[in-house]
């Protein structure tokens, strides 16, 4: 059996091909009793030596001529050894959101005539860099230079805790270089809403990253003055984050307010090579479980390097935490959207 390419690049098959490739193993598209194929499914049929040729080619030629083939056929071959029923998208053959995927997979067991889908899947090689906008709950499978594929499941997720704690007013907080020191404030801003850092375990005084000033100061927990005597405030606090860090700290600030406002306590992810580590929870210091999330806050045009994201995911996975990236836009808590990457075995 042979199949012939069309100008669009679609591969027809005549005969009995739905019969034999679509009924009962989910290839293509069903034309009367024929069967349209997309590149990569003619591909996988020529090297399964289901079909003799496309075009008078053979599997060797054909990846060869259409470009780009290759590395889907990878990520569709696995699939396929996999279990998986899978349709490549194209305009007209899948009613599907076009968002960039190149596969739908579906549930094992099922096919694309059940209608239920598993997984959007997009394929990318480990250079490729991705805009964060297409990752909306979809699987990228990324192939390496070794032709190792490595899934990754995306999803926005939602972000919420459930910390609460009454603190006072007016605190006397001193700005000291990139960092605010509140000298004698309540034990709960520490030990219960866990804020800061004890400067010693016999002194009351608690140090303060600019992030946790600024948000203290707006929400009037701090009287921030600078160590000349002034009343500084908030602005003081911002004015010294943008000097530390540009524009890039009224984004980390935003993402911030954003989580203390839902719950969350937000805690430095430097060590993990994050901007935060959150806890949902927090009933007090001394019963502090693991924290959940590493959070790292990037622009929302941000694009993703491949090798760095696998980075991310892989130490998260590592230190039993979820990777969550807070896509900031305009610096505002409105323009925040939550994308969590994970490693998928499909």
């Amino acid at each position: 059996m042979e199949g012939q390419s069309r100008s669009d690049g679609v591969v027809r098959v005549p005969a009995n091909a739905r019969e034999r490739f679509y009924d009962s193993r989910g290839y293509g598209r069903p034309a009367g009793d024929a069967l349209d194929l997309a590149p990569v499914e003619a591909a996988h049929l020529l090297y399964r030596d289901d079909l003799e040729a496309v075009d008078g080619r053979g599997f060797r030629d054909y990846l060869s001529v259409v470009d780009g083939l290759a590395v889907r056929f990878l990520v569709y071959k696995d699939l396929r050894d996999r279990g998986f029923y899978c349709s490549p998208v194209r305009e007209g053959w899948t009613d599907s959101p076009d968002d960039g995927a190149d596969f739908l997979v579906y549930p094992r067991g099922k096919g694309p005539w059940d209608d239920v889908i598993e997984h959007r899947v997009h394929v990318v090689g480990e250079r490729a860099t991705v805009p964060a906008a297409r990752l909306a709950g979809g699987v990228l499978a990324v192939v390496d230079e070794e032709s190792e594929i490595t899934y990754l499941d995306t999803a926005r997720p939602t972000v919420d805790g459930a910390t609460e704690a009454d603190l006072p007013g007016g605190v006397d907080a001193t700005l000291l270089g990139d960092r605010v020191v509140a000298w004698d404030p309540p034990a709960a801003l520490y030990e219960r809403a866990f804020y800061g850092q004890p400067l010693d375990r016999d002194d009351d005084a608690v140090q303060l990253s600019l992030v946790e000033a600024a948000y203290l100061a707006g929400a009037g927990v701090l009287d921030v003055r600078t160590p000349d005597g002034d009343r500084g405030g908030r602005e003081a606090v911002v004015v010294r984050g943008r000097e530390a860090e540009g524009d890039r700290f009224d984004r980390r600030l935003a993402v911030y307010t954003s989580l203390r406002d839902r719950g969350v306590v937000p805690k430095t992810g430097f060590k993990f090579g994050a901007d935060f580590r959150t806890y949902a929870e927090v009933d007090s210091v001394e019963e502090l479980g693991h924290s959940e999330l590493l959070v790292r806050v990037l622009p929302a045009g941000h694009r993703f390097a491949m090798r760095d994201l696998a980075l991310d995911v892989r130490l998260a996975h590592g230190v039993r935490k979820r990777m969550v990236f807070a896509l900031a836009d305009d610096g505002t808590e409105s323009g925040i959207d939550w994308l969590a990457v994970e490693r998928l075995t499909p």
